[in-house]
């Protein structure tokens, strides 16, 4: 019998533990194939390439998913072991389109806790982008051919023993006794926990972004998963502990970045105005802590609604400049901005300016950022001004001509609550009788004196309390069997989630014996189809 427990999920990369009898592997991990799987061993023809044809398969030995040449095990009773072996898939790393697909749809057909082996396929120069495609288990044999070959292996890729057998490049033991086979044993082993440490950290695709640029195929392979959202981006944590890293364009691409927009777009609902002032990024975050925007705020002094414009995320209103990954992003300076990452921008701005009919729209940026915006401004069929003078935003000419363009403006107080709300939990809630009260830290959203949520300081995002959530109506519920939770909720116990919940989330669980308020430690396709497991971590249960 087997079971594999995801432990901790950073995109489709995770760690986990998958165990067969008395043995544990921590994964991703290697794995020996003649103790792990032994009927493997009985069974001819059952390692072929998965484009093989099928006559070549024959006999049939093995259960065969119809799509890639897959293994399923099964348990003494008959059902699914809980790992599933693709043979033959590095012949497909030539042809990273064909192999994205297949995998994507192999792995629509399995349970998600599920673990992956890719027997005969990893190196030191490509596990990371393997673990990275979801694969947990791997073997030795891909490295000891390589030794056979004469190759010394490093995650940058294999070079020539023989040039590089003096060269002082490794100090394992292995390369201290001319031990090659120990050597690429060792580096592989090394591999796999740095791989395992980087997505403990969350880090994990900045560590991918920097693994991938050693072989094209790698590249491919990882943009062709951020080509397909409805695959990847129910797999990624809705926010991270960590800062978020943007040092290559393939950041515009990632899955935080696109639903951060997507939801501007789609979900959010702006401080009710005529009048939107565009501003430029700053290098601290939240941008209002910055000295350029505090003095924005003095020009402005809360008579527009406020659109901050930056690279990678597009787009960012003053209300969500807290939430993740907005206000935790870093990205290097040079004041410069490639064609890729203008486009992103124009393309975000000109859905924005169709979705909130504006009467009047402020450019107060440089000059190459005022015409991305008048880009955006052409596809949406929209009229802008521009208030930067001399080609700098926080020049006191600049300031003043801002400030005197809003002159009779009637002010407002841009609603962060509302806002929040809508692109968190896509609600639209009338939150004038609610008021945020607390220094940053402690925050909280009060009516009267009833708390009905609080602020999460690290992500932006907000907590609802057991009465936050009854104005929230159905949203992101998650529906318990008939038992009183005591402590987390595992995913044996969950009859139904909403589609929109992502981990890190807060949801409201309910069941017939008891309610709770916490934050998903899942998605919901990974609840709904995980047998082993934490799916919601409680702050707080009520029965009945």
């Amino acid at each position: 019998m087997s079971l594999f427990e995801r432990i901790i999920r950073d995109g489709p990369g995770r760690t986990g533990k998958y165990t067969s009898g008395e043995d544990v592997v921590e994964t991703p991990g290697i794995v020996s194939p003649k103790e792990m799987f032994p009927d493997l061993f009985s069974h001819p023809f059952s390692n072929t390439p998965p484009e093989f044809p099928e006559k070549i398969r024959w006999p049939k030995p093995i259960q065969y998913t119809g799509i890639l040449n897959a293994y399923v095990g099964e348990k003494p009773d008959g059902s699914p072991e809980s790992a599933v072996i693709v043979p033959g898939c590095h012949t497909l790393f030539d042809n990273p389109r064909r192999f994205t697909e297949l995998l994507i749809a192999l792995k629509e057909r399995f349970p998600m806790d599920t673990a992956w082996y890719a027997p005969a396929s990893a190196l030191p120069s490509n596990a990371a982008i393997l673990i990275y495609c979801g694969f947990d288990l791997f073997d030795y044999r891909a490295v000891d051919l390589m030794t056979v070959r004469g190759m010394f292996c490093t995650p940058d890729g294999e070079y020539s023993y023989d040039d590089v057998r003096e060269s002082g490049l490794c100090n394992c033991e292995g390369c201290k006794n001319g031990d090659l086979k120990l050597h690429n044993r060792n580096a592989l082993d090394t591999e796999m926990a740095t791989a395992r440490w980087f997505i403990r950290s969350h880090v994990f695709r900045e560590f991918i972004e920097k693994r991938v640029r050693n072989a094209a195929w790698q590249v491919a392979v990882m943009r062709l998963l951020d080509a397909a959202p409805a695959y990847c981006e129910p797999m990624v944590p809705i926010a991270r502990s960590t800062p978020f890293s943007a040092n290559t364009a393939d950041s515009l691409k990632r899955a935080e970045v696109t639903r951060f927009v997507d939801r501007v777009i789609d979900r959010f609902i702006p401080t009710r105005t005529d009048t939107l002032v565009l501003l430029p990024c700053s290098a601290r975050k939240p941008y209002s802590l910055s000295q350029s925007h505090r003095k924005f705020a003095y020009a402005i002094q809360n008579r527009a609604h406020e659109l901050i414009l930056t690279s990678p995320m597009g787009i960012v209103p003053r209300e969500l400049e807290a939430i993740y990954p907005a206000g935790h992003y870093d990205i290097p300076v040079t004041g410069y901005w490639d064609r890729e990452e203008r486009e992103f921008i124009a393309s975000s701005l000109a859905r924005y300016f169709e979705k909130h009919q504006f009467g009047r729209i402020i450019s107060h940026l440089d000059e190459k950022t005022h015409a991305i915006v008048e880009d955006a401004a052409r596809r949406a069929g929209v009229e802008v001004e521009s208030t930067c003078t001399n080609g700098r935003p926080t020049s006191p000419e600049s300031l003043r001509y801002l400030e005197g363009s809003l002159k009779g403006v009637r002010k407002i107080w841009p609603d962060m609550v509302r806002g929040t709300l809508s692109w968190q939990f896509d609600v639209d809630l009338d939150t004038s009788r609610l008021t945020l009260k607390g220094r940053r830290g402690r925050r909280k959203v009060m009516k009267g004196n009833n708390q009905l949520f609080s602020v999460d300081e690290t992500t932006g995002l907000l907590r609802p309390t057991m009465d936050g959530w009854k104005l929230l109506g159905d949203r992101y519920h998650v529906t318990i069997d008939d038992f009183i939770p005591q402590g987390d909720v595992l995913a044996p116990g969950i009859v139904d989630a909403d589609p929109a919940i992502r981990e890190g989330d807060e949801v409201f669980v309910t069941g017939p014996r008891a309610q709770g308020t916490g934050k998903a430690f899942m998605g919901a396709k990974e609840m709904l189809s995980s047998s082993r497991g934490v799916a919601v971590k409680l702050r707080k249960v009520k029965k009945g």
